[in-house]
């Protein structure tokens, strides 16, 4: 595992140096794009334990040209499958013709915090999840034709202290008027992490959504490597609805939470405003979860036993005005790791901007 993630550091690496060497400009273009605002929170679901709270920020662009993207991202294109990605890339993704496919790209901002459900002991209670924080900086690439999306996404983060999970928790939790988690100090340890993601998303057809009350969907699939985490996952959503949008958000922090047009589409907006329904699955083989198994180059053991396959289903509601679209989509999931009693379960908010 350890010597996997290297390679995928030293390979990116390259691709950076080479990147920033044919790179008119370092920075990107940083015209129209779509900004939103996610928050998980397993309060929704009246507890606070386990994944207890999860945030980002992210800003995905408009469609650009490749000249127009900064070197970071410009770095991910050889995963992205169009003509100039790697051959097993290009061989998976099924561009019908990778030479005219679209790009966006990719700033965000997590954080993940996870805590016990005894909130006063000092120390990690017997049987129950471990204190762990993580927060990463996400630099993305997303490439799409009118059938396929396929985003790439790098994220260099830090568990433990860096985390700030603790600070942040402690301030809502005083904003709140309620106790405080008193074990942090007994969180798993400090460490910089690096994963690279990649999710494949393929349009469903349900007809040509060209009556007010419609139905879509995708179909999706990823892998994950890094210290962070190495997962591989399947799922899909459907909506349904009045006036369903050719653009709209992830419903959930996932990973390569995306907010644009999920494909090539001259659809126009047949409304200002929209209302649906939508719902999935996603079921999960995780080889590795700092925040279960430890962090990767550290020898620690959180008192937790991983479980290597996790599912979970979600049901929400989604409502766009204009460029503004709200949703909530509540998440049930399968135990994550074996001394774990009872299934989470956590609700997710969004919003999302369009400049």
């Amino acid at each position: 595992m350890k010597q996997l993630v290297m390679l995928a550091a030293v390979s990116l690496g390259a691709n950076l140096l080479h990147a920033e060497s044919s790179r008119d400009s370092p920075f990107p273009d940083f015209g129209p794009g779509y900004l939103t605002f996610y928050l998980d929170n397993d309060l929704f679901a009246d507890e606070d334990q386990g994944y207890t709270n999860g945030a980002r920020i992210s800003w995905i662009s408009g469609n650009r040209n490749l000249k127009d993207i900064g070197s970071i991202q410009r770095a991910l294109r050889p995963f992205t499958g169009d003509e100039q990605s790697l051959r097993a890339f290009r061989g998976i993704t099924g561009f019908d013709d990778p030479s005219s496919v679209q790009y966006n790209y990719g700033f965000s901002l997590t954080q993940l915090m996870f805590t016990p459900e005894n909130f006063s002991s000092l120390t990690q209670p017997e049987g129950e999840r471990r204190y762990a924080g993580w927060s990463a900086l996400g630099f993305s690439l997303h490439t799409k034709d009118d059938q396929t999306l396929n985003s790439v996404e790098f994220l260099v983060g830090a568990t433990g202290k860096l985390s700030f999970a603790q600070e942040t928790q402690d301030f809502v939790h005083d904003a709140r008027d309620i106790d405080k988690f008193l074990g942090w100090d007994d969180q798993i340890p400090t460490e910089i992490t690096a994963d690279l993601s990649f999710v494949q998303k393929r349009r469903l057809h349900f007809g040509d959504n060209e009556h007010p009350l419609g139905m879509d969907g995708v179909g999706e699939w990823g892998m994950r490597l890094g210290s962070f985490r190495t997962t591989a996952h399947i799922g899909g959503m459907i909506r349904v609805g009045l006036f369903l949008p050719a653009d709209f958000t992830d419903p959930r922090l996932s990973e390569t939470a995306y907010a644009n047009k999920y494909f090539n589409s001259e659809t126009s907006l047949k409304s200002n405003w929209s209302l649906f329904l939508l719902g999935g699955f996603r079921g999960t083989a995780v080889a590795h979860d700092a925040t279960l198994d430890g962090p990767l180059f550290h020898d620690f053991s959180t008192g937790n036993t991983r479980e290597p396959l996790v599912g979970e289903v979600y049901a929400g509601i989604g409502l766009r005005i204009k460029s503004v679209e709200f949703a909530y989509a509540h998440t049930w999931r399968t135990l994550e790791y074996e001394e774990q009693v009872d299934p989470a379960s956590y609700g997710t908010l969004s919003m999302r901007f369009q400049f």
